[in-house]
């Protein structure tokens, strides 16, 4: 899966995909903080064939507790979506966002994570497919049903490296928090009951990976990002943010250009729930 080819698609490969009559699902997965169901926009308008995917309904558990804001689904329940979806047995899956690739980076994350192998992120999302030429349908759309299997049924423990409180905090690799500066900073907080970041975390907001058309970063631009930082780009890495999602775009990116890193599912949302974690203010 390393390499951007195993992570990203172009809109161009994708319309030539559609165009060929290729077997493949797409995903809409629009999320934002402030607006959380992005169904009434996807009605709007939306890629060909494209089924919409809700972040906090499917490529989440909230009845899971103790383990922050998102918690990860079960591999049976996404199972189960995934067929809702169309999702056929090793076909390519698609999945594209309209807001900063957090939609689309959390359910590239979390599927393959349940061990889809074949999932990609449409560099760009929506506007990339806009800036393009390419045309948009209106209205739900209902697939016939898919015949995937998900081999992992604990995400925690899946396809993909994650960290956990404890692993995030060890201090044994360079860990990095995916939220805005003030943020991590504890100048602010607008979501979690405390402010500030964990202890020895560096700050790369996950915007800081993409250039301004929403497209990843290349490997030098992001190698100079990671530089600038003061990341390591040789030992181990971990990432967290609020929740658990937009880390996931900082996942992606540093995937992309062939860099191993495990995430911290539960994030500051659940780090900072527990007093008797230690909490770090101000600059690195």
């Amino acid at each position: 899966m390393e390499g951007r080819d195993g992570v990203l698609i172009t809109a161009t490969e994708l319309a030539e995909l559609i165009e060929a009559g290729d077997p493949l699902t797409i995903l809409d997965v629009r999320w934002r903080l402030d607006e959380p169901d992005g169904r009434a926009a996807y009605t709007d308008g939306h890629l060909p064939g494209a089924v919409y995917v809700s972040l906090d309904d499917d490529l989440s558990d909230h009845t899971v507790t103790g383990r922050g804001r998102h918690p990860l689904p079960s591999g049976r329940s996404l199972e189960a979506a995934a067929r809702r979806w169309g999702i056929q047995q090793d076909s390519l899956v698609v999945v594209y966002d309209d807001w900063n690739r957090a939609g689309s980076a959390r359910a590239w994350w979390v599927l393959t994570a349940a061990g889809l192998m074949n999932v990609r992120i449409l560099d760009g999302g929506l506007g990339a497919w806009r800036a393009a030429g390419q045309d948009l349908e209106t209205g739900p759309v209902t697939p016939a049903p898919g015949n995937v299997t998900v081999p992992h049924d604990d995400l925690y423990a899946g396809a993909l490296p994650t960290l956990t409180a404890e692993q995030a905090g060890a201090g044994t690799l360079t860990l990095i928090d995916a939220r805005a500066p003030e943020r991590y900073r504890g100048d602010t907080e607008p979501v979690d009951a405390v402010a500030g970041h964990i202890p020895g975390a560096r700050n790369l907001p996950s915007g800081s990976v993409l250039a301004a058309d929403g497209t990843f970063l290349g490997d030098l631009a992001l190698a100079q990002q990671l530089s600038d930082r003061g990341i390591d780009q040789a030992g181990p890495l971990g990432a967290y943010c609020g929740s658990g999602v937009t880390a996931a775009i900082v996942v992606a990116a540093l995937t992309a250009m062939g860099r191993e890193t495990a995430l911290y599912p539960g994030s500051w949302s659940e780090w900072s729930s527990d007093p008797s974690h230690p909490v770090a203010r101000g600059s690195e």
